[in-house]
């Protein structure tokens, strides 16, 4: 349990938060949210013992053990894959090195003996028999596979130390458990893998995650930093969301009356508590909603862009049609012999076990790349835009924001061209930035900005959340719910998958999986998982 009491920081004369008092108890999940620059990471250092506060206390129970997801990627380089997770539990990492540095001792002594004995037994009291065995499964469980797990820390790529990093936060059961992006790098099978593992964690967990998803499925409450204040909130991420966005239109009809907003109020915690279920953190197990104030609901002081795409045109009947094509890179083949139809009305999420095989396949649909046979035929009334995963190459001019922007614009008046900018949440002061020095979520909502004013019918989305803040990925996700277009898209983001397509083609070396069906149902189907499995 971590008890935090009056706390408060402050950064010159401005506060971040205060008056800060909270109970994190063992048995539940905290999501920790908050807009960009509300202080998520800086409370998290706090709790670590990484960042002294300006005021206030963070106490643990006595013997209490608190791990926390590193960030640094290099710092484990000189060590091995499986000694980087058993690091994790520091006391029993200590007592392992201290009792081996006794046995290999060439003037092994009698009191040496003792020592060791005792520290043996340490060593079984915290599970240090099965400790390899542990983290062994931790790993695999995360998709390092066994062959790597004697190799150095230095051989791995950036993805694959990312799931050493969590193994060993993971590790040894901790009383206390602190992770910041956790789902940042996992493919869509590790996610549920970690989801049920956190559905399944006894202990205190508090993260910090841009999946909703992920969020819904292991949050049994939300911490959300807003008003300078940090306060806690019985139920998931969606829960919190449509109550603020409620209680919003409610203080916006001021004339409703109290006893009305009550109701309504009720009416919907009731009918979000028969939904609890659904999720992995069960009402048997948790404290949920039910138990929520109703006087406790604000609206947030969140602003979401305004992301709206409207076609020009409606798209006819014919859309794209895709016939024998295939890819390879380096003499590694990505997905061969690819054969299919888009159909109106049609939302399809591309997924692979080959990340590279999806973009390049949108690569070349877009004309970017050519395919190694094969060709693709768009219909004639189809008119696409395309948001690469990586778009570095639009970013090289160094002009301003208002001038980038006009670069892809038919109307560049100054009140068309603000009025996309302020739809993307770009101030005044905004306009005058140099493109070359945007965030990576600035440069993410530009893009989207640059689509819309395309008004295409065929939206093509190559991991369309990265960099984006949740209030961002909100807003996109509301508006491809009812896109009256056609959708092509590949996504780390389940929650946007899930409320957006309805069609699932997987592209491997040895042809497509292609389903017309809901997204979890694929996923969790066995018939097409041997389906899968053997075409890889």
């Amino acid at each position: 349990m971590i008890t935090v009491s009056n706390l408060a920081i402050q950064f010159g004369k401005k506060p971040l938060f205060s008056d800060v008092n909270l109970k994190f108890t063992p048995g539940n999940c905290y999501g920790l949210i908050g807009a960009n620059g509300a202080g998520k990471s800086t409370f998290l250092r706090i709790l670590a013992g990484d960042l002294d506060s300006t005021r206030g206390t963070v106490k643990m129970e006595p013997g209490e053990r608190l791990s926390v997801l590193k960030q640094d990627h290099y710092a484990f380089d000189e060590f091995t894959v499986l000694n980087t997770v058993l690091m994790g539990h520091k006391e029993m990492w200590d007592v392992m090195q201290e009792k081996d540095a006794l046995y290999m001792k060439p003037d092994f002594s009698e009191e040496d003996g003792m020592k060791a004995a005792k520290l043996e037994d340490d060593f079984a009291s915290m599970g240090g028999w099965t400790a390899e065995s542990d983290a062994a499964g931790l790993l695999s469980g995360l998709g390092i596979k066994e062959d790597l797990h004697q190799q150095s820390m230095a051989n791995l790529s950036g993805k694959e130390k990312v799931r050493v990093l969590l193994a060993q936060a993971l590790f040894g059961n901790p009383d206390n458990l602190l992770l910041d992006e956790p789902t940042n790098d996992l493919d869509l099978e590790t996610v549920l893998w970690l989801e049920n593992y956190l559905a399944n964690f006894e202990n205190t967990v508090i993260v910090v995650s841009h999946d909703r998803h992920f969020l819904d499925n292991v949050c049994t409450d939300i911490v959300d930093i807003d008003f300078n204040k940090i306060r806690n909130f019985s139920g998931n991420y969606t829960f919190w969301y449509e109550s603020s966005q409620l209680a919003a239109r409610q203080q916006a009809m001021q004339n409703k009356k109290a006893e009305e907003k009550k109701k309504e109020l009720q009416e919907f915690i009731s009918r979000f508590s028969a939904n609890v279920a659904k999720s992995k953190q069960t009402t048997s197990r948790k404290k949920m909603i039910d138990k929520l104030n109703i006087e406790e609901i604000q609206p947030s002081t969140r602003r979401y862009p305004g992301i709206i795409f409207q076609p020009s045109r409606q798209s006819g009947d014919q859309i794209l049609k895709v016939e024998n094509l295939s890819y390879s890179i380096d003499g590694q083949t990505l997905f061969n012999d690819v054969n299919f139809n888009i159909e109106k009305d049609e939302k399809v999420v591309f997924i692979s076990r080959d990340n590279r095989a999806v973009t390049g396949f949108f690569e070349i649909i877009n004309g970017n790349t050519k395919a190694d046979s094969g060709e693709f035929i768009w219909g004639q009334t189809i008119t696409t835009a395309y948001l690469p995963m990586d778009n570095t190459e639009f970013f090289q001019k160094q002009i301003k924001l208002y001038d980038w922007l006009a670069q892809f614009a038919k109307d560049t008046s100054e009140d068309y061209m603000r009025g996309f900018l302020g739809k993307m949440l770009f101030s005044n002061d905004d306009i005058e930035k140099n493109a070359t020095v945007l965030s990576g979520g600035e440069k993410m909502r530009c893009m989207i900005a640059r689509m819309m004013m395309e008004e295409p019918n065929v939206l093509i989305l190559d991991h369309p959340t990265n960099h984006l803040d949740l209030e961002s990925i909100q807003a996109f996700n509301n508006n491809m719910k009812t896109f009256p277009g056609q959708i092509l898209m590949a996504s780390h983001d389940h929650e946007f998958i899930r409320t957006t397509c309805n069609r699932v083609i997987e592209l491997t070396p040895n042809g497509i999986v292609d389903k017309l069906m809901d997204f979890e149902e694929y996923l969790e189907s066995e018939e097409i998982k041997a389906v899968r499995d053997s075409k890889y």
